[in-house]
């Protein structure tokens, strides 16, 4: 396993979309062209299964060293109305271009911290949306919680709103790694939330723990994978640490490089928390996530109805997601557009009546297809072109880089498919490397992804 990471410890992406933002064709993209893929998008999936929103909340209190997130750092929460009412107008500008009312199948809140707001005004925020929307029959709304400051009130309020999934930020409980990180947080405050999300019939409370951060050990790792183990959390996602302080700048440099496990140390407590989680009834599902068999992101890789996007793994899908808030990504399906990164700029646009994208990619018919092998697998461990629809012409080609990666007994390579071995799972974004058409066809003079290792 060593040689294999040294190896295949390669910089590349994550593959929360295809093709990766640093690869959207930004020349060929507008606002009028994003328009007419989401009325499109829109018309061709609201009535058969409704939408998807995810709502970027970006206020923290305190900087968090590992986090990666667009956020801004404020204790001033008279900010929150003001944000709260460019979001719901942001929401009104869209629905101006439907011809029917949006049916909401899935909300996901994420941030920097959703619980930074009130719970009195993400009330008023869900209830802003809801008086434009209908909920769907059948809804999946999720957020992320800080176990520090979710109060229960937080969580009566959201799951007043149909809200019945919340996955908390662990990271690690050594109180060394913890002060490196600036996430001080003991056991017992993950316990208190943990336990009065179960109380209030919360169906899948999701845990995320990272590896490879500052001063963190082995033992760092199997300490937190046995706490979390004893709340039996429904979710764990087993994060790499993603170190890219060329992008997020001074605040992943509260500590020095020298500090982090190397590529094998940090490869070493990936196996060793994963075995632990294995061993603890726990599933392995797509990358870097784990669940038990009750959860439904069990049953949906089972399935075959796993998806992954911008907000993740998720037991269902729409085809069209809207990404209100400062920096969200929207994705129809055809094309992609994120929204502009300034608080400030944000709101003025939305006051404006402008929809607030500055970038984005209308994509091709080969990405389209590109699109469909690498969900494959992410989601799935294998990706077919039996249907000629996924056949593209480069494929011998990408079926010939694929062959060092078979030697290895990472991928097994058949006549219309390829799987991706147990062994493999591991270094599943490295499978999909060859695939990624755009990236191979232009491969960058600088680092821009995190790690593969």
């Amino acid at each position: 396993m060593c040689t294999l990471v040294s190896k295949y410890n390669v910089s590349g992406p994550r593959y929360t979309s295809y093709p990766t933002v640093p690869y959207w064709d930004n020349e060929k993209f507008s606002l009028k062209n994003w328009k007419e893929n989401i009325i499109c998008s829109f018309n061709e999936s609201n009535s058969s299964e409704g939408i998807s929103l995810y709502i970027h909340l970006p206020f923290c209190e305190s900087m968090c060293t590992f986090c990666g997130c667009n956020k801004r750092i404020t204790k001033n929460h008279e900010v929150e109305i003001p944000y709260i009412e460019s979001v719901i107008n942001e929401f009104r500008l869209y629905t101006k271009l439907f011809d029917s009312q949006p049916i909401i199948k899935q909300i996901h809140l994420g941030g920097g911290t959703p619980t930074f707001f009130s719970p009195e005004n993400l009330d008023k925020l869900l209830s802003g949306i809801f008086s434009i929307a209908k909920k769907a029959e059948h809804i999946d709304f999720s957020f992320e919680g800080h176990p520090n400051n979710t109060t229960k009130t937080h969580l009566k309020i959201l799951a007043k709103n149909g809200f019945t999934r919340v996955c908390y930020g662990v990271q690690d409980y050594n109180i060394k790694v913890q002060k490196a990180i600036n996430r001080i947080q003991p056991f017992e405050n993950v316990e208190k939330a943990t336990l009065t999300a179960r109380e209030l019939n919360y169906n899948s409370v999701g845990h995320d723990i990272i590896y490879g951060l500052p001063f963190q050990t082995k033992e760092d790792v199997v300490n937190t994978i046995k706490n979390t183990i004893k709340l039996h959390p429904d979710r764990i996602a087993f994060y790499s640490y993603a170190h890219v302080p060329w992008i997020k700048g001074n605040g992943q440099r509260g500590f020095k490089d020298t500090d982090l496990p190397n590529a094998t140390q940090k490869r070493l407590q990936y196996e060793i928390g994963k075995k632990m989680l294995l061993k603890a009834g726990y599933v392995e599902i797509g990358m870097d996530h784990f669940s038990l068999k009750t959860d439904k992101l069990y049953k949906a890789q089972e399935n075959g109805t796993i998806h992954r996007n911008f907000m993740g793994y998720n037991d269902s899908k729409t085809q069209l997601m809207i990404g209100l808030g400062v920096s969200s990504i929207s994705d129809s399906w055809y094309s992609f557009a994120q929204n502009v990164k300034n608080v400030e700029e944000y709101q003025q646009l939305v006051n404006e009546g402008t929809i607030p994208v500055y970038r984005g990619h209308v994509l091709t018919d080969e990405d389209l297809v590109i699109r469909r092998h690498i969900l494959n697998l992410m989601c799935g461990f294998e990706t077919s072109w039996k249907d000629e629809s996924l056949y593209f012409n480069q494929l011998p080609d990408v079926l010939i880089k694929l062959k060092e990666l078979e030697k290895d007994g990472l991928v097994e390579i058949y006549s219309e498919k390829i799987r991706v071995t147990k062994k493999g799972r591991a270094f599943v974004r490295n499978i999909c490397l060859p695939f990624d058409l755009r990236l191979q066809r232009k491969k960058p003079d600088t680092q821009l992804f995190s790690m593969t290792v």
